[in-house]
Parts: structure tokens; C-alpha cells; sequence
């Protein structure tokens, strides 16, 4: 008995130690990472100077993202802030912040939170970007590219290209948003 519960923890320790091991990115896939970053970067400041009109940074805070604004030629709202991130497992993701009347849209704080997410459903099926909200319920445009085939400039290009769209989809949130929202976080 006692050696059968032995043998079993080891076998369950030496899982662990797999797991953990498997876990932990590879040289290679942190290259690759890397140097997809690197790509990104290239592909986002040569958008910016063809004409994009939003300059990206790298974030202080999340080294493989990128962050920038958009604040030229809007209607519907004040700007875009868009978050581009590279992750671990081989993407690129695009999420695009409508900023409407000094704060982020937020089903919480919307006049009628349901309709909200029913018309972003809606919106959802029928644009090129999908419509989601992140974790602290604040809502996003956003659309993600794989990168199995290698690096996709053109796509990137054409998402970038794309964003501008957000602010004229969010005249059919407005219904559900006014009256609602706070006023900007200081």
C-alpha cells in the first residue's frame, strides 16, 4: 500500500514537472515572438507615414504590445485607442477602444446594458471586425490574424485601414449609451 501511494505521488509529481516544463516558452517560440514584434513594429510605422494618421508606441507595461490613438476625422466619438498585442501562441491581436463622450463605452454603465450587448451581437455578425467586451466589461472592436503562414504585412494593413469604420458603427450603440455614461477619468 505504502509503496503503490508512493509510486503514485512521484508519478504525479514528475507530471507536474511536465506540465511546468511544457509551460514554459521555448527559446525559439520567444524568438519567434520577438522577431514578429519586430516585423509588427515595421509594418505599423511604415502605416503611419503612408497616411494612417495614428503613431504607435511600444506599452511600457506589456512589452509585446502597441499601442495608439485615433483621433482625426471621427464623428461618432472623441477617438480610438487601439491596442495591437503579439501573444505566445502565434497571433496578432487587434482591439480598438471606442473613447464616447470622454470614457470608454461600458455595458455597466450604459443606459440599457442589454440592448448594448444585442446590437453588438448584431454588429458582430455583420461587420469585419467582431464586437466584444474585455474584463472590465468595456467594449471593443477588435479582429485577430494567425500568423501559421508567416508574417501577414498585407493584413495587417488592411485591419489598420479598417479601424476608421469603428467610429461609424458606434452611432447604432448611441441609443443604448446616452445619459449614461460618466465623465472623463481625470
Amino acid at each position: 500500500m505504502k509503496r503503490t501511494s508512493l509510486l503514485l505521488t512521484v508519478i504525479a509529481c514528475l507530471g507536474f514537472q511536465a506540465a511546468l516544463i511544457a509551460a514554459e516558452p521555448t527559446d525559439a517560440a520567444k524568438a519567434a515572438r520577438e522577431a514578429t514584434r519586430n516585423q509588427l513594429r515595421e509594418a505599423l510605422d511604415a502605416a503611419s507615414a503612408s497616411g494612417l494618421k495614428v503613431k504607435f508606441r511600444q506599452s511600457e507595461s506589456q512589452p509585446f504590445n502597441f499601442v495608439g490613438v485615433m483621433d482625426e476625422g471621427l464623428t461618432n466619438v472623441d477617438s480610438l485607442e487601439i491596442v495591437i498585442g503579439v501573444t505566445a501562441v502565434e497571433t496578432i491581436g487587434f482591439r480598438v477602444y471606442p473613447h464616447y463622450k470622454g470614457a470608454y463605452i461600458n455595458i455597466d454603465k450604459a443606459r440599457d446594458g442589454q440592448g448594448l450587448m444585442r446590437q453588438l451581437l448584431s454588429l458582430s455578425g455583420t461587420n469585419f471586425l467582431f464586437w466584444a467586451v474585455d474584463d472590465t466589461n468595456d467594449v471593443f472592436s477588435g479582429y485577430t490574424i494567425t500568423l501559421e503562414s508567416g508574417f501577414p504585412k498585407e493584413a495587417v494593413l488592411v485591419v489598420l485601414n479598417s479601424i476608421h469604420n469603428t467610429d461609424g458603427f458606434v452611432a447604432k450603440l448611441r441609443p443604448f449609451l446616452d445619459n449614461e455614461l460618466p465623465a472623463a477619468k481625470p
